[in-house]
This record gives structure tokens, C-alpha cells and sequence, in this order.
């Protein structure tokens, strides 16, 4: 009789080692497509290359979103992805209590900053800042601010 006996203790071994690396590797797909940042960046384009001051929002279904002055980045289980925008460099606004997070939910930026000098300095500063991941909230807020000489698209 020839080839192994199945009742041999190594191939056990050897069947049951093969069978955990197959179920690791299929365990570790993923289950669903990375998000599309296309659209998003879409909008923000759109506020970005509007004439005059504009807002929008944006709907979001990621899990994690970054935004840096050139792209936006989606995450979800299934991967991340990111656009880059054509009109940029954009302003991001971090989720915090700042003056620019003010102005980009609807403040007058001649109340909370006080001169457009301020407004500029604030957005150079924040797009200076490295950016990072941070928990997606259901809604993106663009808003394009034209104050005197100064023009920055908000993202936040």
C-alpha cells in the first residue's frame, strides 16, 4: 500500500495548521470597499471655486476622516481612500472650540476675529498643523470666507 496513513498523528498536525492559515487569511479580508472621497471633494471644490462666499455640507459615511490643505482621506473598516482637490489649498478646522470652528459653523468672522489679518494668520497657522485622523462626524462643513483681501475655504 502505498502514501501516508491517515491516521498519522503529523498529518493532523499538518491539516490542522493548513486549516488556521486558511481561516486567518480569510478573516483578515475585508469585508466591504474602502468609502469614496469623491464626492466629498466634490463639495468642497464646489464651495472652494464659488465667485462669492458660499457654505454646504456634506454628508459623511466613514468611520474616520482627515483633511489636509490639498485632499480629503475616508475611513471604514473596509480601507481608506483619498481625493485630491482641485481648488485648494483649503483651511482644515480641527473639531475643537477654536475661532476658525466658530466662523465655520455660521459666526461672522468680524465678531470672533476681529480683522481679516487675524482670519489669515488663523488659517496659515492651521494649515501648517500636521493632519490626523479623527473621528467622522455624520456631516463635513465647507464654508468660503471673502474678508477684504483675505479668501480661505474652511473644512471641518
Amino acid at each position: 500500500m502505498l502514501g501516508t496513513p491517515a491516521d498519522a498523528w503529523y498529518v493532523w498536525l499538518g491539516l490542522a495548521t493548513v486549516s488556521v492559515a486558511v481561516l486567518g487569511t480569510a478573516t483578515g479580508l475585508p469585508t466591504a470597499a474602502p468609502p469614496d472621497p469623491t464626492p466629498v471633494a466634490r463639495t468642497v471644490d464646489a464651495v472652494a471655486s464659488s465667485p462669492r462666499p458660499a457654505t454646504a455640507e456634506h454628508p459623511l459615511e466613514a468611520t474616520a476622516v482627515r483633511v489636509d490643505p490639498d485632499g480629503i482621506s475616508l475611513r471604514t473598516d473596509g480601507g481608506s481612500a483619498r481625493e485630491s482637490l482641485a481648488y485648494g489649498p483649503v483651511t482644515p478646522v480641527p473639531p475643537d472650540a477654536s475661532p476658525l470652528r466658530a466662523v465655520l459653523t455660521g459666526d461672522r468672522p468680524g465678531r470672533v476675529l476681529g480683522s481679516p489679518t487675524a482670519l489669515a494668520g488663523r488659517a496659515a497657522a492651521a494649515r501648517r498643523t500636521d493632519p490626523d485622523w479623527r473621528p467622522a462626524p455624520d456631516q463635513l462643513l465647507v464654508r468660503r470666507v471673502i474678508w477684504g483681501e483675505v479668501d480661505v475655504t474652511l473644512v471641518g
